[in-house]
């Protein structure tokens, strides 16, 4: 028997980059080199019928056996993808995930997994992390509950729950750690090119705090923003997409927030470019295209304005408790 075993949960038209991330840490960890055979780890995919499952690309993947006892796992991962799909939870499963609760077998929801898993009940009185991108998702569905999404990942006793992406990497290695050893996680990680493995608490790029509000019309207003935020959209394309007119969005930016679209666009972009220059080896340059400032010269402008140093004095400043994600000494700017 291998030391840890999974089981996978695919939701219909998940993420397969989530999925990969995840599996890929358990491959490389479970034997020496890359050779995958699955002794130290193993792992399956799971589900009530035994369909294909199509994930949001279009890969399918073929579930390896039934439900079945969800005892006979360490973890049940569920694996979300598309926001409309949460509601589709195959009823079997939704069973299933509740019988694992009961025996006390952890869960963790990847991406919009924690979506399912809050679905289905399972996730009340937890701590649960969802995604800056889908944040706002979340609060529609669920009323009255604030998902933290200013972290990669949470865990929460027997409850683990991660934004997506890389994230779900990086509690891959988290779980590993926990079970076989912090050689065998850091080991996958280099092999995936990932320099080292991030604690839950390393921040998402999320919104900033003084954004903040209740008002619908500037939540999505705020959301579309951050979503085009290296190509920035002009506020005539934000009110076209929204459906409103020019002045009626600035009304509710002023009542909201006390400042313009155009005013809460630029503090997006200023602090996605903190964001990158405290967690990224990257040039003030690139860090310029990344947030959709025209070149240096506009950054260092408006970040001067904005917190009063230029972009490389920034970085210089929090050099000693970050410098880059290889902990090495951060690139002049």
């Amino acid at each position: 028997m291998a030391r840890l075993n999974i089981g996978f949960i695919l939701a219909r038209r998940f993420t397969l980059s989530a999925f990969a991330n995840f599996v890929d840490v358990l491959r490389l960890a479970a034997d020496e080199g890359d050779r995958s055979r699955p002794i130290h780890c193993s792992w399956r995919v799971i589900a009530p019928e035994r369909e294909a499952i199509r994930s949001s690309c279009g890969v399918a993947v073929q579930p390896d056996e039934p439900l079945g006892d969800p005892a006979r796992f360490d973890y049940l991962v569920v694996v979300g993808g598309l926001v409309d799909e949460v509601e589709n939870l195959h009823p079997d499963t939704a069973r299933f995930l509740a019988r694992a609760a009961a025996a006390g077998v952890p869960l963790v929801g990847v991406c919009t997994g924690a979506f399912a898993l809050h679905r289905a009940g399972l996730m009340r009185g937890y701590r649960v992390c969802v995604s800056w991108f889908h944040h706002e998702d979340f609060l529609e569905r669920f009323d009255g509950l604030e998902p933290v999404s200013d972290q990669i990942f949470v865990v929460d006793r027997d409850r683990l729950t991660c934004s997506g992406g890389v994230s779900s990497a990086h509690l891959a290695a988290f779980i590993v750690e926990r079970h076989l050893g912090r050689a065998r996680a850091a080991k996958s990680l280099h092999i995936m090119i990932i320099d080292e493995a991030m604690a839950a608490e390393k921040p998402q790029p999320g919104l900033p705090l003084a954004l903040a509000t209740g008002d619908p019309l500037v939540r999505k207003a705020l959301r579309a923003m951050q979503q085009s935020i290296d190509a920035p959209l002009s506020i005539g394309r934000v009110v076209a997409r929204l459906g409103v007119g020019r002045r009626k969005l600035e009304r509710h930016f002023r009542d909201a927030l006390g400042m313009t679209p155009l005013e809460a666009d630029r503090l997006i972009r200023i602090e996605q470019a903190k964001h990158l220059l405290m967690t990224t080896r990257r040039s003030a340059t690139q860090i310029a295209a990344d947030t959709g400032f025209c070149d240096l010269p506009h950054l260092i402008r408006a970040f001067r304005a904005s917190e009063g140093v230029t972009p490389e004095a920034f970085r210089r400043a929090g050099a000693g408790t970050d410098g880059g994600t290889d902990g090495g000494p951060a690139p002049r700017v």
